[in-house]
């Protein structure tokens, strides 16, 4: 099994969209995973569902109230994020991309937390007198959290991949349009119901970050309209990287790490309903500023192409 750090470096998307933690910690772990991977012939996706299955396992370790098994629920979790790295580092090691692969590293996260949501509902109402009286609240909490985490991780991810655009010419950012196009091509194909069902989600899921994005499509847009050839001068890009560059730490709070960190302290206090609240308040809060700075940037520079 051999290891590089020129490799190693060739793995990560961007210094620009890295955040301190990833880049220290899980992806040198991931890095190791993945080589790994290659020597016995393993496939990304298959890394992605294993991430999945390990994710699950953490979340049902949340229901009791025994701390030793929540730390365990922990390291767990831990792991199944490593294992998330290493299948995108895997892919780009291994040149094996795939819109599917993207798509399932994206709702790897999706089948961890609904796990970890539910058996905090679970626990909180068998173990609070307040939960059990009105068992409706945490699961209110619950659902209303799910919403607000899946909105701000759908938008940190998209704000990143428009950087890594700016940045190096290529990312991983879908348009909506083109991906109904392949929809009803595949319906017509005759294609599978679970292929048309991960196409029919991913397609939702493009289509409200580009909803929720108006200043962004219209940039996008003029950028279309004066560079058809796709060929965006590189002072354009500096540009837009010097005013989004300061943006990317919202984007990596809004991601993995920090919300892990939230639940472990929600779980070490053994208040795990906190952790809703922390993303009802804290992680909207930032996700709403992110969002504002992000359109402003945008809006300034479709008025500067649009005046040339």
């Amino acid at each position: 099994m051999k290891f590089s750090k020129e490799e190693f470096e060739s793995t990560l998307k961007s210094p620009d969209t890295e955040e301190h933690i990833d880049l220290y910690f899980y992806r040198r772990l991931g890095y190791f995973f993945a080589c790994i991977g290659r020597s016995l012939h393993i496939s990304p996706n298959a890394i992605t569902i294993a991430s999945i299955f390990i994710g699950v396992a953490a979340g049902i370790c949340f229901y009791p109230t025994n701390i030793w098994v929540n730390v365990c629920g922990m390291l767990l979790l831990i792991l199944a994020d490593a294992f998330d790295s290493a299948d995108g580092q895997l892919a780009r090691m291994t040149k094996q991309y795939s819109r599917l692969g993207r798509i399932l590293d994206g709702m790897a996260g999706d089948f961890w937390f609904i796990a970890i949501y539910v058996c905090i509902c679970l626990r909180v109402n068998n173990t609070s007198e307040f939960f059990s009286a009105h068992s409706w609240v945490v699961w209110t909490l619950a659902v209303a959290a799910g919403i607000c985490h899946a909105t701000q991780a759908s938008m940190a991810d998209y704000y990143r991949q428009m950087h890594l655009l700016c940045v190096n010419g290529k990312s991983e950012l879908d348009n909506a349009s083109a991906l109904r196009k392949k929809f009803e091509q595949s319906k017509k194909e005759g294609a599978g119901f679970f292929n048309l069902l991960i196409q029919w989600f991913y397609m939702n899921y493009t289509s409200g970050q580009e909803s929720r994005t108006p200043q962004m499509q219209k940039m996008r847009a003029a950028m279309l309209r004066k560079y058809p050839d796709g060929n965006v001068p590189q002072a354009l890009r500096d540009q837009f990287r010097a005013l989004s560059l300061p943006l990317m730490k919202y984007t990596n709070i809004l991601s993995f790490n920090w919300r892990s960190i939230t639940l472990f302290i929600s779980l070490f206090l053994r208040m795990p309903w906190l952790y809703f609240v922390a993303e009802l308040t804290v992680f909207n809060a930032i996700m709403a500023y992110m969002m504002w700075r992000h359109e402003s940037i945008c809006k300034k520079i479709t008025n500067e192409l649009e005046q040339d």
